[in-house]
């Protein structure tokens, strides 16, 4: 054996003077493997996060001192392990610092270990689409110079879904989340946060996701709502990985809702003809040994500026009011100017989830995009050199959902996916507000 080999215990790093205890969510390596700096050895779950604990150093594993699942003292080693790397010898333990470093003036030792993001998934999807079926036939009624052909060439929509004159978002929110949760090994009581992203809020406030939370019985868990637009629902998952990761929350319920039917200017044709309403809805959680959960690889979040004034609406909700505040209640958009920026920013986050995953277009199983526009998401992933016949497409059937259509598209095809498919879920939306982010099935 080499003579410059020696055996050492490893321990995990310090989270603070108050952490006491951590348990092992999953071993990332068997006795005997051999590792590099920064490779994962195991997933930690501490008081204040669920991290990855990364190697120190190259070596060998010579021992694990407890199976995934155990739980024991932050003052104890978690593995032994065999290395040549002469600094190890003087490596000080991050647990020991941790027990005395309110005796110190001087910071942790630089050799301890960097921690990484933990394993986030997505466990259980759940969608709610409104009962009445509206076609291009009933919404052309009243338009002799075109027809419904011409409705479905221009936007790829036959049929669309609007809410009946009793419902409120909050109603398509609740359904969606109760089947989330149902298709989750969740209880409703394990939810401990609830992120709703929606630009048709039941009301100014509270927010939707308090309405929500009461109907579901939630009494203590922190909610809000955002408006990313049709970017939303996404953006709401990248918030509750965030709060997963800072510790302030495990199991988080991400929706996307809106009703837009009841904010269409029925002479207004580049709008009139493109929505629906719906819901959609997943939970956010934790990495846990045994889960059937879909992991998140990477998120991409931006925004192109120039598109600030393509889509818009001045007024809030989701009912047009009695029109005193002198503002343009409907929504609008500069179709042709949208169709431009809408293609160069779907193609550009498509490109950019790719290359920050280490992923190439011919690995993707999967894209499913925003349904926004049948004719915007050809030319897309014709830019995007992912061919069409990857990109998921239901915008025919429930036209565009907004925050809702991602979540919609991924329940209705979900039966023909299989494990590790590689999927990258994108969007656009006013502002524009862009996102992507790529899931390992």
């Amino acid at each position: 054996m080499d003579a410059t080999l020696f055996k050492m215990p490893l321990y995990l790093p310090a989270q603070g003077a108050t952490e006491v205890e951590a348990t092992i969510v999953e071993w990332r390596v068997a006795e005997g493997d051999r590792f590099q700096k920064g490779n994962p050895l195991a997933q930690i779950d501490s008081a204040k996060s669920v991290y990855d604990f990364e190697a120190p150093c190259d070596g060998r594993v010579v021992r694990l001192m407890l199976p995934a699942g155990g739980t024991l003292p932050i003052t104890e080693p978690v593995m032994e392990i065999e290395t040549a790397d002469a600094s190890m010898r003087d490596w000080i333990p991050p647990a020991a610092a941790a027990e005395s470093e309110s005796l110190r003036s001087e910071p942790a030792p630089a050799a301890r270990p960097e921690q990484r993001a933990a394993t986030i998934v997505l466990l259980g999807f759940g969608g709610y689409l409104p009962e009445r079926l509206v076609t291009n036939e009933e919404l052309v009624a009243d338009f002799p110079d075109i027809d419904a052909n011409y409705i479905h060439q221009v936007t790829g929509i036959h049929k669309r879904r609007w809410a009946a004159a009793d419902e409120k978002p909050s109603d398509m929110a609740y359904r969606a989340a109760l089947q989330a949760i149902d298709h989750s090994p969740l209880e409703v009581g394990e939810i401990d946060a609830v992120v709703v992203a929606t630009t048709t809020p039941d009301v100014a406030m509270p927010s939707t996701a308090a309405i929500l939370q009461d109907r579901l019985g939630l009494r203590n868990a922190p909610g809000f709502d955002l408006n990313a637009a049709c970017s939303g629902w996404l953006y709401a998952i990248a918030m509750a990985q965030g709060m997963i990761l800072s510790g302030t929350a495990r199991n988080v319920l991400t929706i996307g809702v809106d009703m837009q039917s009841k904010l269409l200017d029925r002479m207004d044709r580049s709008a009139y003809f493109l929505f629906g309403d719906g819901a959609g809805a997943t939970i956010v959680s934790a990495f846990a040994p045994g889960s059937a959960g879909h992991r998140i690889n990477r998120v991409v979040l931006g925004s192109d500026i120039r598109g600030l004034h393509l889509a818009r609406r001045l007024e809030p909700g989701y009912t047009i009011r009695n029109g005193e505040s002198g503002d343009d209640p409907w929504i609008r958009i500069d179709g042709p100017a949208l169709f431009r920026a809408a293609t160069d920013n779907f193609a550009s986050v498509i490109i950019r989830s790719l290359d920050r995953s280490g992923w190439k277009a011919e690995d993707i199983r999967w894209v499913i995009p925003h349904q926004a526009n049948g004719r915007i998401l050809k030319a897309a992933a014709k830019k995007s050199r992912v061919g069409f016949d990857r990109f998921y497409l239901n915008v025919d059937q429930v036209g565009n959902t907004s925050s809702a259509s991602i979540p919609l598209a991924i329940i209705e095809m979900e039966n023909g996916l299989q494990p590790g498919d590689k999927l990258v879920l994108c969007s656009v939306g006013a502002g524009l507000t862009t996102a992507a982010i790529t899931l390992e099935w």
